[in-house]
């Protein structure tokens, strides 16, 4: 029996999470309940199970951001890159026909790369079950035991009982308090967790059955990837011809044969802020804190501090999230809601509901500190052997200080080492680099001054990760 193939979809944004989560940083790569980000903890749960080496979907915005993720843990992956964001369908149609590429025909199990687990060992006895069903030619998704009446979550509806499962009669949208506490009082259903085992062909079969025009298309993209250095870049035309389906509208519902195996691992979806409080486990006042907090007289809330400290009295049922640049304050019972907040906040034109104050980048980071009419202030860190681009501006000049580490420094014709308290200038329109040639990482301050301080104003000369000079 061969191995199966994770399919991990890192695709998603988690605007449920914000401020924590952003559109350039979304919940997958954030550590919101170990030291290890959600993403790191989908791939280092795959250790329980005989696998090969994971096949990660992701936007192409995030490309750099997966594969640091993947160094930082030491692991192996093949990174596919989507223009846009299609839905699970065709994700999962793209992966199927990689992996036929070779004319293999593994078992794909598809993992999204932002839901916690707590008891790995109970996941990998229902991976187990569902594996045995997927050999019989089932498409087999997991259902997630209840263990209160959710609203956050759809449901799935379990019919006629099989070996290790049941049928799957029919998926229920996500239903209102009332609705949702007559389907756990049922017995029969179980929350939706979208997470599936299935042969390659086979979901190949029944989507050329039912939606031909979607796997056209993802056809299409495969024929026309191409690499772009570890990645392997979809077709841009051909997926965005591509209609944006769920997988269980497009096949689960109508699938010949699709199987629901219960799972009972302590699973969570960490989709929203009441969801990320229950998964952290509450104090005896039903409070979680994360960073530096002081309460007094709260209870049943929660609280993050990313950046000052954040005091509460005498509040109950909150979530008080604080980040660098931005804010949150509602009820608990409210978090579901945030998502319409966030396109508030993008309607109105603010950057916020895109990026964080940390932006990351190939190299490192950087973040601001401070900023005012022709002048900004930077926090930049390099990782080891990172290098940014060879690059000039054409309405600001720069001043590097180096906090802790070596910089490498080219300037113009000159390369020379900037060590721990020293400091250099870069005038407007000068060539410039800047690399970490050292084993720790490499942190100094920019300040930058000058008409315009826009990202956009780096024309870049060369660039080892082949960006281009609109490209983060």
């Amino acid at each position: 029996m061969r191995p199966m193939l994770p399919v991990i979809l890192s695709g998603g944004s988690g605007t449920r999470l914000w401020p924590l989560s952003r559109e350039q940083s979304p919940k997958q790569f954030l550590r919101l309940t170990s030291s290890l980000s959600l993403l790191q903890r989908t791939l280092t749960r795959l250790d329980g199970l005989e696998s090969e080496t994971p096949l990660l979907m992701g936007h192409h915005a995030h490309r750099f951001l997966m594969a640091e993720q993947l160094r930082e843990i030491d692991r192996a992956g093949t990174l596919v890159l989507e223009p846009e964001g299609r839905n699970t369908a065709p994700a999962i149609a793209c992966a199927a026909l990689l992996a036929g590429r070779d004319e293999a025909d593994p078992l794909l199990l598809v993992l999204p790369a932002d839901h916690e687990i707590e008891d790995e060992a109970a996941f990998v006895e229902s991976v187990a079950r569902a594996q045995a069903l997927a050999e019989q030619g089932y498409l087999v998704t997991f259902g997630v035991v209840p263990t209160r009446a959710e609203t956050g979550y759809g449901y799935i509806r379990c019919g006629e009982a099989l070996e290790g499962g049941y049928r799957l009669a029919s998926f229920i949208e996500k239903p209102d308090a009332d609705r949702a506490a007559a389907l756990v009082a049922q017995g029969d259903t179980l929350w939706n967790s979208g997470m599936f085992l299935l042969r390659a062909s086979h979901y190949l079969e029944e989507l050329e059955r039912l939606r031909p025009d979607i796997l056209m298309a993802c056809r299409a993209a495969i024929e026309g990837a191409h690499r772009d250095l570890d990645f392997l870049r979809l077709s841009e035309a051909a997926f965005a011809e591509c209609p944006s389906e769920s997988i269980d509208y497009a096949v689960m519902e109508q699938c010949r044969h699709a199987a629901v195996v219960p799972l009972d691992a302590g699973w969570s979806d960490i989709g929203s802020f009441d969801a990320l409080w229950a998964a952290k486990a509450p104090d005896a006042a039903g409070n979680v804190v994360d960073g530096d907090v002081v309460l007094s007289d709260t209870c049943d809330s929660l609280v993050i501090a990313r950046h000052r400290l954040v005091a509460t009295h005498g509040v109950e049922d909150l979530v008080v999230v604080e980040t660098p640049d931005s804010v949150l304050v509602t009820r608990r019972e409210h978090a579901q809601q945030v998502k319409g907040l966030v396109a508030q906040l993008a309607l109105a034109g603010r950057e916020e509901a895109h990026s964080a104050a940390q932006v990351h980048r190939p190299w490192g980071s950087f973040q601001s500190m401070d900023s005012g009419e022709r002048y900004q202030v930077k926090h930049i860190t390099v990782t080891p052997g990172g290098r940014l681009s060879l690059q000039r501006h054409h309405h600001r000049a720069e001043h590097w200080v180096v906090v802790s580490g070596t910089a490498r420094v080219t300037i113009e014709e000159r390369t020379f080492l900037v060590s721990e308290n020293q400091s250099t200038y870069i005038p407007i329109g000068a060539q410039h680099r800047l690399e970490n040639p050292g084993k720790i990482p490499l942190e100094l301050i920019e300040v930058q001054s000058g008409s315009y301080l826009g990202e956009d104003d780096i024309e870049r000369l060369d660039d080892v990760y082949a960006r281009s000079s609109d490209e983060n």
